[in-house]
């Protein structure tokens, strides 16, 4: 395993910041409710596998990945985050290089023989591993198509690492190609991001479909975990697409709601989650609320 060297993020503490000042009317008639810090675990594992998917591009879905990890990973979660993108945004989001990455996803799916131990990088946030992934991803949608079992080998090389953390969060590729039918069939469920703009709703029926085939094909356990609301403005046109969110997704739609914000992309250049990065302001509550609707669902022990 590789490491980054560790410095200069503390851990906050969440009691008194914890409270979202603001969430935008919930349209099902659900009461918006803080959900409480889960207490920590004595024992880690197996991990829920969750496959953070948006063939749309530019929904938040990197993003949302890279701070729900480091907000359970706060909440004393051993998690992994499975950069299968070729941009290998995550990657590079917590701080790692995937261009000298001894190791990547991409050797893991083809290199029969190796211990998928040796492509775990430790991030400097305690708790909280990345595999990486670089431009060499890109070619394994091609050579995926002469493989035997091809749909089923992402879920074969994890298979290891699950009962050494309590999540495993595969950050997909926006789009339905085989790289993504993989990361559906390796998880257990999806959480959708889906920004709070109009065209971001576009494609998302495709998404459906695609996690239905997964289903009934392949992964006959599969779930929907929750349509995550993201990019959220206070403007009319964000409460519009929020409501048809509601209207299309129902009770699959997560009480929180994440805000769209320039401190955002400042903890991306900082290459750290936000919930470390600027732990006190509104994203980073609205992340950890999130999360902690997430344990309270069941989804992450």
């Amino acid at each position: 395993m590789g490491e980054c060297d560790r410095h200069a993020f503390s851990e906050p503490t969440f009691e008194v910041i914890d409270t979202v000042v603001y969430m935008p009317t919930d349209l099902l008639g659900r009461t918006y409710q803080t959900f409480p810090a889960p207490a920590h675990l004595k024992e880690h594992g197996p991990a829920s596998v969750i496959a953070m998917c948006n063939q749309k591009g530019g929904v938040g879905k990197t993003t949302s990945a890279i701070n729900i990890a480091g907000a359970l990973s706060q909440y004393g979660r051993r998690v992994l985050v499975v950069d299968f993108d070729p941009q290998g945004a995550a990657t590079a989001g917590l701080g790692i290089n995937g261009n000298t990455a001894q190791k990547t996803i991409y050797d893991a799916l083809f290199q029969t023989h190796m211990d998928i131990h040796e492509a775990v990088v430790h991030t400097r946030f305690p708790h909280l591993d990345v595999i990486p992934a670089n431009i060499d991803l890109s070619a394994a949608e091609i050579q995926l198509v002469t493989e035997m079992g091809r749909e089923r080998i992402l879920s074969t090389v994890l298979q290891p690492l699950v009962p050494e953390y309590d999540a495993i969060i595969i950050d997909c590729q926006p789009s339905l190609g085989l790289l993504t039918v993989n990361a559906l069939t390796a998880a257990s469920g999806v959480i959708i991001p889906v920004a709070t703009e109009f065209f971001a709703l576009r494609g998302v029926a495709l998404l459906m479909d695609s996690i239905e085939k997964v289903r009934s094909r392949i992964n006959a356990s599969l779930q929907v975990y929750g349509v995550l609301p993201t990019m959220y403005t206070r403007t009319i046109h964000s409460e519009e697409v929020l409501q048809r969110i509601y209207e299309k997704f129902g009770d699959q739609v997560f009480h929180t709601v994440i805000s769209r914000s320039i401190k955002l992309p400042d903890a991306s250049v900082a290459a750290a989650p936000i919930t470390f990065f600027a732990p006190e302001h509104k994203c980073a509550k609205e992340y950890r609320e999130a999360t902690r609707e997430i344990i309270a669902r069941g989804i992450v022990a």
